[in-house]
């Protein structure tokens, strides 16, 4: 497999709770990668939490952090990056995330709702009706989502091994034989 990427970075994008921090954990030590989460470099850049930033600076703010990290990010070979679900939202960010393969983690409103329930980390998700408020995320940002090179689509009972195992098998399918990262575009 890692022959077949030639050192091409893996970005994972998707909406909160699509499992993007431990999926890319483990496909980056089947691939042999670096792992690597922009939102825990993005703290370590702030030295705050991500609610820190929302609430004092704003996501403005944050969102100019992501793409500092998401920058430098994307010069790096053999890694696998977890982003944040908005990462997709600012068009600088299509920029770096076109320097490896982009795939998009797509689970159901229903199976996000159950992940992120208990969940108060995430600012976005501090609403009255957490479920209209993540439909209406995805609904925004399921158009960019879809420009993503591969859509590996999330069911109810899949675990994280069984997630990782079909993305691994997909990537063949849309990579060219000996491709480099600038015939992908």
């Amino acid at each position: 497999m890692t022959n077949l990427l030639q050192g091409v970075s893996v970005f994972l994008v998707g909406i909160m709770g699509t499992g993007k921090t431990t999926v890319g954990q483990i496909l980056a030590q089947q691939l042999g990668y670096r792992f690597f989460d922009t939102d825990v470099l993005i703290e370590r850049v702030a030295g705050q939490t991500i609610n820190e930033i929302f609430a004092r600076q704003g996501e403005e703010r944050f969102r100019e952090l992501e793409t500092q990290v998401l920058a430098e990010l994307s010069a790096y070979t053999k890694s696998v990056i977890a982003t944040g679900g908005g990462i997709v939202m600012r068009p600088i960010n299509w920029s770096y995330l076109h320097h490896g393969l982009i795939v998009w983690l797509d689970a159901p409103v229903e199976l996000l709702q159950k992940r992120l329930a208990e969940d108060t980390t995430r600012p976005l998700l501090q609403a009255a009706d957490r479920a209209e408020k993540l439909s209406s995320l995805l609904e925004i940002r399921r158009p960019l989502y879809q420009q993503a090179d591969l859509q590996i689509a999330i069911a109810q009972n899949q675990t994280p091994q069984e997630i990782t195992a079909k993305l691994i098998e997909q990537i063949p399918t849309v990579l060219k034989s000996k491709a480099t990262p600038l015939e992908w575009q």
